[in-house]
């Protein structure tokens, strides 16, 4: 009878898909930021991203400095401010800044502007090479004025052993995992630029549990578009303005291709 009960309770979870499970854990990576909030990523830089990403659980493949490697997802910020359905997407790389005897880390990246996002729809964006990047301020302290002045297109932070902090990522590589797209929105061949300008009814309610956890963190101070001047246009904007700043949605030509 006991193991009966274990396995009805443990039913639920077996029911999940691995997609649905990627996304339940890194909703709960976010919500781990309401707990601590003197020790997270601070409200300021989360409420002024364009887009951000969470990687739970990323391992060391290798030994000594060998490379990292973990399965999360992506968000950018739509017009009007709401969050667009999440985009997997895998980290492989970033060896420096963790912790001794950390066996997994959460990683958290913060993107200031859509530069970085767009690289990523294209195939693939490695850090401190395609976009500058930085290990992010931590705490409320961390001021609005001086995360402005940083010129880091990208904030990372980690998770270990229940503390956020800054992280260096220089390396390592994010790209679209198109497999786990495709079984997640059950269409084949869906592109990231498809899912972020989809409508919240295209995706299973796990994905709308992530994208209110971070509504959550990101109302406590106006939103803007972006830190930078790099922001979405009008759609009425003419052709030459268009030329030098990109608009919604994002493309992805690669979008057909595994990772």
């Amino acid at each position: 009878m006991l193991l009966l009960g274990a396995l009805l309770a443990a039913a639920p979870s077996l029911a999940a898909t691995e997609e649905e499970e990627r996304v339940a854990n890194a909703t709960d990576v976010l919500a781990q930021l309401q707990q601590i909030p003197e020790q997270a990523v601070p409200p300021a830089l989360l409420a002024r991203a364009y887009g951000i990403a969470v990687i739970p659980n990323v391992v060391k493949i290798g030994f000594g400095l060998g490379a990292r490697r973990g399965k999360g997802v992506l968000v950018v910020r739509q017009e009007g401010g709401t969050w667009s359905n999440p985009v997997f997407v895998t980290l492989t790389g970033g060896s420096f800044g963790w912790q001794i005897g950390a066996q997994s880390t959460d990683i958290i990246l913060v993107f200031k502007t859509r530069k970085g996002v767009d690289d990523i729809a294209r195939g693939k964006l490695t850090l401190g090479a395609d976009a500058a990047i930085a290990a992010g301020p931590v705490g409320r302290s961390a001021g609005v004025a001086t995360d402005i002045e940083f010129e880091a297109e990208v904030f990372s932070y980690s998770r270990s052993r229940g503390l956020f902090a800054g992280v260096a990522l220089e390396g390592a590589g994010i790209a679209i995992d198109h497999k786990a797209n495709a079984a997640f929105y059950g269409t084949q061949g869906i592109t990231a630029a498809q899912i972020f300008a989809g409508s919240g009814n295209m995706a299973p309610a796990v994905a709308n549990d992530f994208v209110q956890v971070l509504s959550a963190q990101t109302r406590e101070l106006p939103t803007l578009p972006a830190m930078s001047r790099d922001v979405p246009v009008n759609a009425a904007a003419d052709s030459s303005e268009r030329s030098t700043v990109r608009t919604y949605g994002i493309e992805d030509p690669d979008g057909q291709q595994d990772n």
